[in-house]
């Protein structure tokens, strides 16, 4: 079965307003299987627009991933981030097929 991922791109406009936010999402993603994959890291924009901070989480699966984001817990603490930041977020079914052959 895929996993499922969340794909965060984030501007912080008040460090210390995004703290507790951030602070906050340890215990709630744990407690759906979440792990970082990304979490910040030097990155370089090749092509489009970017944001200043990317983050991936990985979810046991694509459904997992739903019910967190949908989560009470997680709901609120939306709420948190939001006067402090701008972010786009996406919600993704990872790729479990064939991969290209090495030559």
């Amino acid at each position: 079965m895929a996993k499922g991922y969340w794909i965060g791109r984030v501007d912080v406009s008040n460090d210390e307003g995004y703290k507790p936010y951030a602070v906050a999402n340890g215990p709630i993603f744990k407690k759906w299987g979440g792990r970082f994959v990304i979490r910040g890291g030097k990155f370089t924009t090749v092509e489009g627009a970017s944001r200043t901070r990317n983050v991936v989480i990985e979810f046991p699966d694509y459904q997992t991933a739903i019910a967190c984001y949908n989560s009470p817990e997680y709901q609120a603490n939306i709420k948190v981030r939001q006067p402090h930041s701008i972010a786009d977020l996406i919600i993704i079914e990872g790729y479990d097929g064939p991969q290209p052959s090495e030559s």
